[in-house]
C-alpha cells in the first residue's frame, strides 16, 4: 500500500489538516488513477457518512466522496477512516446518477443546474 499525506477534508473535525491515505487494489478496479483520487479529496463536492449506523465508531464507518477528477468529471470516492491520520481508499469510479442528488442536498445548489 502506498501512503500520501497531502490536506484534505477530513468528516470529523470538518477542517483541512493533514490526513495520509492508503489505497486498496480495489480502488482502482474501475482504472481510476491515484492521482485522479487525490484531486477528487481536494475538490470535493460531497463527504459524508454512507452507512447510516446509529453506532459512533467512525473507525468502522463507511464515507462517500464525491469529487472532480483531473478531467473534471466526477468521481465516487469509497473509504474509512483508521485512525485520526489515516484513511483507506477502497473504491473509486466515475460517479453514477444515484449519487447526483447528494450534492444538491449537501448544499451545492450552484452545481447542479
Amino acid at each position: 500500500m502506498r501512503v500520501y499525506v497531502y490536506p484534505l477534508f477530513c468528516p470529523f473535525p470538518n477542517v483541512i489538516m493533514n490526513i495520509g491515505i492508503k489505497f486498496s487494489q480495489s480502488a482502482f478496479k474501475h482504472d481510476i488513477s491515484e492521482l485522479d483520487i487525490r484531486m477528487a479529496f481536494d475538490n470535493v463536492l460531497y463527504d459524508e457518512r454512507l452507512d447510516e449506523s446509529d453506532g459512533e465508531d467512525e473507525l468502522d464507518a463507511k464515507y462517500l466522496l464525491i469529487g472532480f477528477g483531473r478531467n473534471a468529471g466526477l468521481l465516487e470516492i469509497l473509504y474509512n477512516i483508521i485512525d485520526e491520520d489515516t484513511l483507506k481508499v477502497f473504491h473509486a469510479m466515475k460517479c453514477r446518477n444515484i449519487y447526483l442528488p447528494l450534492i444538491r442536498h449537501w448544499g451545492n445548489d450552484a452545481w447542479l443546474i
